[in-house]
């Protein structure tokens, strides 16, 4: 599988380097702020790959400042930050994402495995476009959001899809729970294309759907996240998906965590070829209403 090099995984790849020079001197974010007269936040956001550091300058005085003096070590950080200075993909829908989507739609793209939790709803790289659209306008007039953010919100997640159908395709686990099969988005129709919908993309080699079904007594986790792997010495992160915002980390014990989390709902869980039958089932029983 090629490498997934976008600029969101370039800011992180520098940022990551950066907060390592800063603490091999010995030197606290207060400090490697006032080198390039900003703030510790911004530096942290930086180190976090949450923001750019725009200017080319304060990297270069920021490298001066710890120490960097290789030639070869300036040049290949100095291409990091020409490459995460780069437009997203999906930067004509970042004014309608919500808090943390920006680093993790990024990061997504970048990602070579993903494992995935929902108990509420189907996956979002799972969805149609219509169910889609359904869950959007429902929320519509309770959320005060207008036509084109619900356009735009829909048009992001079909692009999205692209990591799953593309020429280079992310490795995909999905978890759901049975209670997000069953719950009622857009009417019998469009459900039933949802389920056709689920079970193509599971069919994919690259491409698992276990599903735990409500009646097992079994754990299960309250809230629904995302593990990403990446090809390289990035570590992964973990997502966790809540009302209004994204919480991206990649602390070692919070990714520790979430994946015996997901591990414990993979033994549980029905095997993958059982995922078709399932879905059918309830499929015949929209009909038999």
């Amino acid at each position: 599988m090629a490498a997934r090099r976008g600029p969101t995984f370039r800011r992180r790849e520098l940022g990551k380097e950066l907060r390592r020079l800063r603490e091999r001197k010995g030197y606290s974010a207060k400090d490697a702020a006032e080198a390039i007269e900003s703030s510790h936040t911004k530096i942290h956001r930086v180190e976090s790959g949450h923001n750019q550091l725009p200017r080319v300058r304060d990297l270069e005085d920021l490298l001066d400042l710890y120490g960097v003096n290789d030639r070869g070590d300036r040049e290949h950080l100095l291409a990091l930050h020409r490459d995460s200075l780069s437009a997203d993909w999906y930067r004509p829908y970042q004014n309608f994402m919500p808090s943390g989507a920006l680093l993790y739609v990024g990061l997504e793209s970048d990602a070579v495995t993903m494992r995935a939790w929902n108990s509420h709803l189907v996956f979002g790289l799972l969805q149609t476009e219509n169910y889609t659209r359904a869950l959007f306008m429902t929320a519509k007039l309770v959320d005060e959001r207008t036509t084109e953010f619900v356009e735009k919100n829909v048009a992001l997640r079909m692009e999205r899809k692209a990591i799953v159908h593309g020429d280079n395709p992310i490795e995909l686990r999905v978890i759901l729970d049975e209670a997000a099969l069953r719950r009622m988005v857009g009417g019998p129709d469009i459900m039933r294309e949802q389920y056709e919908e689920i079970e193509r993309v599971a069919a994919l080699d690259h491409v698992t759907v276990q599903i735990l079904p409500q009646d097992l007594a079994t754990y299960r986790s309250g809230a629904n996240f995302v593990l990403l792997d990446f090809d390289s010495e990035l570590d992964p992160v973990v997502m966790e998906d809540g009302p209004q915002v994204m919480t991206v980390s990649d602390k070692p014990r919070e990714v520790w965590a979430y994946t015996r989390r997901f591990d414990a709902m993979r033994e549980g869980a029905l095997a993958p070829v059982t995922t078709p039958e399932f879905l059918h089932r309830l499929a015949k029983e929209i009909d038999d209403e």
